[in-house]
């Protein structure tokens, strides 16, 4: 097995404006890793090996006529198959779309393409990204690569294992209500979850398009922060898309400074509910930043005791809404059932069979929500705690430069151990909700390991429109760490043998 898959985008990057490596070569050894082991960590619902060699042949050979190129063009990516791409399928994660290959690019993946970036396929997901194990998705589970027995995070559980399968240097995913960050807390990677409206929305399968923001899953800040810089800035096309707003996040990254830096460890964010673990790598993280000179400091947001309530009647009700239009007569499948193809029976039918439990679920809870006679006590109050929400923020923000959390209160935990059980599951993204209520950007980054083996993350949080003070404290903790552990944490997980089952 070749070992360019182990180097890190910015690597991989540096190696092919030195010709010591070529894109066919990046795309030739992700594509040998992917038959290798994705049979056993099922990261990829559809491989596009003959796609992304036409377009590193391309890369390469522009590279030698001496075309400047994008400082990432040739490295490979994996986009989370809610991202709609031209000529690929595009399913969600969910029977409803089988089959469906999109006629557009999303503006993300028009971005990726415009650079030169081979796209090697599209990432497993919960169900219309609903879940936080990838334990929904239509057409398998996605299993994590430091223990194939443990869930590797969701909705974007895919994206995560990928990277930390050493199946592909990039990956894109999208973050609701922490789709993003959570995986990479527990798979021991990079995850960003950008300001709202940063990166254009246009071309994702939205299920809650207020909270829905699509962002980079790396395996370092560092890669984080250039991939951000790709796919983010305006759109035209997306009415919710921020005109102007600054983007110098590999120089913020590269910077690692952190004196006189003020970071606010949340105080609701912490204690009960908490792994022990969880906690001791935090509280180690946070002794590595004070060492090196910021000021630690707690803060307190009362209202987020009550966000992920506020958070589970807004999302279904977004979502009732967003995926009323797969009715078996306009978009997705269509089942015709027996005694008679009335518009209702179809409905009933086609709803029935392409959606899972979980999309039910909340669909049937969003909907009694919006619901006459509902909607002030419910969603009203939702929308109410979600301002209370914000004005903690802002209060909290008005005091330090980032706040910081564990990313999620527990490591991976085994697969079937909580999908019984809705709450329990839904308390894995206690910590990352009140980012997507607020719209403000958040970043996960490798805290080191619990006694159990299995990696713990750490998030920062910032202002709205300030990304960049996220890769300032995330890449000083990153070099930080990565010094007292004597490189990557993935270097320490356990190698996935080829051909495992």
């Amino acid at each position: 097995m070749s070992d360019l898959i182990r180097l890190s985008a910015s690597e991989m990057a540096a190696k092919l404006a030195a010709g010591e490596t070529s894109s066919v070569e990046l795309v030739d050894a992700h594509l040998e890793r992917m038959e290798a082991v994705d049979a056993a960590v099922h990261s990829y619902l559809h491989v596009n090996a003959d796609g992304a060699r036409q377009v590193a042949r391309d890369v390469d050979a522009r590279r030698q006529a001496g075309e400047t190129l994008h400082p990432l063009a040739g490295v490979p990516i994996a986009v989370k198959d809610v991202v709609v791409t031209k000529g690929m399928p595009t399913t969600a994660g969910s029977k409803m779309l089988e089959g469906w290959v999109p006629p557009y690019d999303a503006t993300l993946v028009e971005r990726i393409n415009a650079a030169g970036l081979p796209v090697l396929g599209k990432t497993n997901m919960d169900e219309f990204a609903m879940g936080s194990s990838t334990e929904t998705s239509a057409f398998g589970i996605t299993r994590n690569p430091w223990n194939l027995d443990c869930i590797p995070g969701g909705s974007g559980g895919g994206s995560a294992a990928a990277l930390a399968a050493f199946e592909a240097p990039l990956a894109i995913g999208t973050d609701t209500g922490g789709s993003i960050r959570q995986p990479a807390a527990v798979t021991g990677t990079v995850g960003v979850k950008p300001t709202y409206g940063s990166v254009s929305r246009y071309g994702l399968i939205a299920m809650a398009s207020s909270l829905d923001q699509a962002g980079p899953c790396t395996r370092s800040v560092l890669d984080a922060a250039a991939l951000h810089e790709l796919i983010g800035g305006y759109d035209p096309r997306d009415s919710t898309s921020i005109r102007e707003m600054p983007t110098d996040f590999v120089a913020a990254a590269k910077q690692r400074d952190v004196k006189g830096m003020k970071i606010g460890v949340i105080k609701e964010l912490q204690g009960e509910g908490f792994q022990a673990d969880v906690t001791a790598r935090f509280n180690e993280s946070l002794a590595a930043l004070e060492a090196a000179g910021a000021e630690i400091v707690e803060v307190s947001c009362p209202s987020f005791e009550y966000a992920l309530g506020a958070y589970y009647l807004i999302m279904p009700a977004e979502a009732s809404s967003n995926l009323a239009k797969f009715d078996g007569m306009r978009y997705g499948l269509r089942v015709i059932p027996e005694g008679g193809a009335t518009a209702e029976r179809v409905m009933a039918a086609t709803r029935g069979a392409g959606f899972g439990h979980e999309v039910k679920r909340r669909i049937m809870l969003g909907t009694y929500a919006l619901s006459s006679g509902q909607y002030e006590e419910h969603y009203g109050a939702a929308l109410k705690v979600r301002t209370l929400i914000q004005a903690d923020f802002a209060r909290a923000f008005a005091q330090v430069d980032v706040l910081a959390s564990p990313t999620a209160p527990t490591t991976a935990f085994k697969f079937g151990e909580k999908m019984d059980d809705p709450l329990a599951m839904y308390m894995n993204d206690v910590a990352t909700i009140p980012a997507n209520l607020s719209g403000i950007p958040g970043i996960s980054l490798p805290a080191g390991l619990a006694s159990d083996g299995l990696p713990v993350g750490i998030q920062f949080l910032a202002p709205a429109m300030q990304d960049r003070r996220l890769y300032g404290v995330a890449g000083a903790l990153e070099a930080l760490l990565e010094e007292n552990w004597g490189g990557p944490l993935l270097a320490k997980a356990p190698a996935l043998e080829e051909g495992t089952n």
